[in-house]
């Protein structure tokens, strides 16, 4: 079994496995992950964050804009949109977990955003988001895009809604995410519709009503890509080298779980700035020589069920 080791600046290690373990009474929830902020008008910022893993408990969010708790949401939920903010000014939001005994646990990691400015003569909303597409991701998920809309002062932000509801919002520069945390074998309709500054709300697009496959599935659509593992040898002893492309979803992947010969091994989460692009990790793999590891790896989803297992790689150390 390889040892935890050798990690990014970034990361940190922990071990899972069969020991310890028992219920949550009397815990406190921990820190929520992969919280983000971003403006979703001059007077308004869309805050996301991972859910906690299923069993753990969590009655309410609390969302703090500084020292200030502006908004609880149930437990239930990961996201919600603080308004009457001012606009062209910075704020720091953080967020925080309380359990069904009333037990709150650590804030999360501060996340910052900035209110674009707003005018007051802006009365023409975007126009109308084009091309709208989508297909299921498994039973679970399902990816949507659409083309971009138009506005005199700029798209600030989409807001994706299911039916009636909005359920995400992302940056005026994106035109596609992935929605999670959905039920196997459910039909379900999106539109989007564009925003900017002065909170002017475009018409909503194209419909696009998608059904989820059903039953359970082996996640394989969500899970990392283009997955590689190397064994490299330094001062003596050898350590496995591993590379992927994160799956981009409707909020931030920072908890990973890797396998070696069908076990898991190691998890580790980031607490930093995570990778979007291609995520890199090191990890101590011991001193023996010949030996042959299979390894994969997985991610805990926003919704805070775990993805499907990349391509199972193989790694030796060579002498």
């Amino acid at each position: 079994m390889a040892a935890c080791g050798a990690l990014l600046l970034t990361a940190s290690c922990a071990w899972t496995g069969d020991g310890g373990g028992g219920g949550t009474e009397g815990r406190l929830p921990g820190a929520p992950a992969g919280v983000t902020a971003a403006a979703g008008s001059a007077t308004s910022v869309h805050v996301m964050w991972n859910r906690a893993p299923d069993g753990t408990g969590i009655a309410v969010y609390e969302v703090y804009r500084g020292a200030v708790k502006v908004r609880e949401v149930p437990g239930s939920e990961h996201m919600v949109d603080v308004v009457g903010l001012t606009p062209a000014t910075a704020y720091v939001f953080t967020v925080r977990a309380r359990n069904s005994e009333g037990r709150s646990g650590p804030r999360s990691g501060r996340v910052r955003a900035t209110t674009p400015a707003a005018s007051a003569t802006d009365a023409a909303p975007p126009t109308r988001p084009g091309s709208a597409r989508g297909e299921p991701v498994g039973s679970r998920s399902v990816r949507l895009s659409w083309g971009a809309s138009t506005d005199d002062r700029g798209v600030v932000s989409y807001d994706i809604h299911q039916g009636s509801s909005k359920i995400h919002s992302v940056g005026g520069d994106r035109t596609a995410t992935v929605v999670t945390g959905l039920r196997p074998g459910t039909r379900y309709s999106f539109s989007v519709r564009a925003r900017d500054a002065a909170d002017n709300v475009s018409p909503a697009g194209d419909t696009v009503r998608l059904t989820t496959a059903p039953g359970t599935d082996d996640a394989r659509a969500t899970a990392p890509t283009g997955f590689r593992a190397e064994a490299r040898r330094a001062d003596g002893a050898y350590y496995l080298d591993l590379s992927w492309i994160p799956l981009r979803a409707d909020g931030v992947i920072t908890e990973y779980e890797i396998h070696l010969d069908g076990r898991p091994a190691t998890s580790l989460q980031w607490g930093g700035a995570v990778p979007r692009e291609r995520a890199s990790y090191s990890f101590y793999a011991g001193r023996d020589a010949g030996v042959a590891y299979r390894v994969r790896i997985r991610a805990r989803l926003p919704d805070g069920t775990w993805g499907g297992f990349s391509a199972e790689r193989t790694a030796v150390t060579k002498p």
